[in-house]
């Protein structure tokens, strides 16, 4: 089971870093030099965007670890938090991998390591979900 829980933590904590670190996304890579700049009210969609799926993804990875306890325990909802995250890293990671890989200009490395750790996190957090789930199931 501690391998179980390393992982739990693990995975929580790389989401929440994921979510932190893009609110800072538009100003490192340069977003709004691609855009121009008389589409003001696309840069605001952009950004609104942006800003809500980083606080949304922060916020949920923040309260799946707060919770790790009762997720590992026998706390039905806070698995069920952790069960979502684990979609939406699903769907990231068939997004990237399937469906619309993300280009490779104008920065390839960005592009190459956003495929590989949504699909590492993805993976990780089926593992724990299904251990989670196993465990739901036996009590």
């Amino acid at each position: 089971m501690k391998k179980y829980k390393i992982l739990y933590y693990t995975s929580t904590i790389m989401s929440m870093l994921v979510g932190l670190w893009h609110f800072f996304v538009p100003i490192m890579f340069q977003w709004y030099s691609y855009l121009p700049m008389q589409y003001r009210n696309l840069i605001v969609g952009i950004d609104y965007t942006n800003y809500c799926f980083s606080l949304l993804l922060f916020g949920s990875s923040l309260l799946s670890i707060i919770w790790g306890k009762r997720a590992l325990g026998e706390s039905k909802e806070a698995k069920e938090l952790y069960f979502f995250l684990t979609i939406v890293w699903i769907f990231r990671a068939c997004l990237a991998t399937f469906i619309e890989p993300w280009p490779l200009e104008p920065v390839a490395w960005a592009a190459i390591m956003q495929l590989v750790l949504s699909d590492l996190l993805a993976v990780t957090m089926v593992v724990v979900s299904i251990k989670l789930y196993k465990m739901n199931r036996v009590k």
